[in-house]
């Protein structure tokens, strides 16, 4: 089966917590990252103005070092005859169709109309939505990434409780509180066991589907 792909936007990559989740799971081989040139110049952007001084582009180097092949390059002959509320953001869903995404994962949900996207291929889904679905296929492997990330994290060390804030600040606030739910269960709770291989929610073009196909490098946690 090939991997299912979903292109980030910005404004995914631009909290720390939040792409390192994002790209853990991708690490697990749930799902293979896509993202553009312009997409990573517009984070990077973005963690200036928020960060000024902050050194975001050694995170970026390593992203792009881990998931080689999450780049896509030629998207620009795409941009003409694509409609959306704000013209600049037609380079995202260039780039989506370019890349054989099935959906665009981003937080401007509203900015990417699914009268736009519907006839292409392609959803826009909020990162919140995407991980409570990814949660929901895989559960053993996406709180494995929730325990590790919170193990991992050394400046400053943190606590699940304190991750699940974090994350949730940073956007998704209801995968936040659904891991740490599963996670506070009895043992031997459903989740613990190995999650399926293969499969798919549905016919929807953005439906997250289980597979294991991963073939990236090994991706250096960003928070560590």
């Amino acid at each position: 089966m090939a991997p299912y792909r979903a292109l980030l936007d910005a404004c995914v990559l631009v909290p720390v917590s939040l792409a390192d989740t994002m790209l853990r799971v991708a690490e697990k081989g749930l799902y293979r990252p896509l993202w553009s040139d312009r997409i990573l110049t517009e984070a990077l952007d973005a963690i200036a103005e928020i960060r000024p001084g902050a050194d975001a582009a050694k995170r970026f180097t390593v992203m792009r070092q881990a998931f080689s092949e999450a780049l896509v390059t030629g998207w620009e002959g795409r941009e003409v005859g694509i409609t959306l509320p704000d013209p600049d953001d037609r380079h995202v869903v260039a780039a989506a169709i370019h890349g054989g995404a099935h959906a665009i994962v981003t937080a401007n949900v509203a900015d990417f109309p699914s009268a736009t996207l519907r006839p292409l291929g392609l959803e826009a889904v909020h990162p919140d939505d995407f991980l409570l679905d990814q949660l929901d296929l895989s559960p053993a492997a996406i709180v494995q990434v929730f325990s590790e990330q919170a193990a991992d994290t050394r400046r400053p060390p943190l606590s699940r409780q304190d991750l699940a804030t974090i994350l949730g600040r940073a956007g998704v606030p209801r995968f936040a509180a659904e891991v740490l739910r599963l996670m506070s269960g009895p043992p031997g709770e459903p989740y613990l066991a190995a999650p399926a291989v293969g499969g798919d929610r549905g016919s929807v073009a953005g439906s997250p589907r289980r597979n294991r196909q991963n073939g990236q490098g090994k991706y250096r946690h960003l928070l560590i």
